[in-house]
């Protein structure tokens, strides 16, 4: 039986609390099932990410002392985002980082986290920037832009902090837009995206919302670093949808 199989079914049966040890992708595949329910989420942080363990608070590099708050923690309700069923956690990018994603799901070399680096390269070796259509509030909007992310957290990547000002229980997102970019300006941007500071940048813009639909030919939106969906897709912000485990 596959994980997602297992952890529907601990969560159908009423476990106490569904406890995901990995990283943001074995979160995700969590999120698909307590979302909603009154079971709660414990995360023991052990994968190369982290970015949801981080956005509320938990331990990141010592998975006893992550332990010790599944078993002494306090629930603590935070919200989720959603594309259709699909729910995640941190951040949902669609440009430059979906294609990225793309790239690396189809190599065979190199393997671990060199394969981010190379993929960038790759990627971006090609790169132009994307049509989109971004939709809020009835508001529709058409521009060019290298990325788009809607953050429920402020991070993903492994702490690239894409938006700085994200918190996961004020019922919004915050969005990032990375307009138009030159190729060696957009080589400049992207190392500050690691500290937030790629918001200073006059190309980069940001918005808070409840709900946004993004349109682009060809990409696709990937949530705490999983495929998600095919653009268009719209996304929603649902306060309180889980409930997690967290130092008391």
């Amino acid at each position: 039986m596959q994980s997602a199989e297992l952890a529907a079914t601990a969560v159908r049966e009423g476990c106490g609390a569904l406890v995901a040890c990995g990283g943001d992708g074995t979160v995700h595949v969590a999120l698909q099932a307590v979302a909603g329910s009154q079971v709660p989420l414990g995360v023991v942080a052990a994968g190369a990410g982290n970015d949801f363990a981080r956005a509320i608070g938990l331990p990141v590099d010592d998975p006893a002392l992550a332990a010790a708050v599944v078993l002494d923690g306090v629930t603590s309700a935070v919200d989720l985002g959603r594309v259709g069923e699909r729910w995640f956690g941190t951040v949902l990018a669609a440009g430059f980082d979906s294609l990225v994603a793309d790239r690396m799901n189809t190599m065979r070399w190199p393997s671990g986290r060199a394969r981010y680096p190379v993929a960038i390269a790759a990627t971006l070796a090609r790169f132009r920037p994307l049509p989109f259509v971004i939709e809020v509030d009835g508001a529709r909007r058409e521009l060019e832009a290298m990325l788009v992310a809607v953050g429920n957290g402020p991070s993903y990547g492994g702490g690239m902090r894409v938006c700085p000002g994200a918190v996961v229980d004020d019922g919004l997102f915050d969005v990032t837009v990375v307009r138009r970019l030159s190729r060696p300006r957009f080589l400049r941007l992207f190392p500050s995206v690691y500290s937030g500071e790629h918001v200073r940048y006059p190309e980069v813009e940001t918005f808070r919302c409840s709900a946004v639909a993004l349109s682009c030919p060809g990409v696709a939106g990937y949530g705490d670093g999983e495929f998600v969906s095919e653009l268009p897709l719209t996304c929603e912000v649902v306060p309180g949808a889980v409930r997690v485990l967290v130092p008391g």
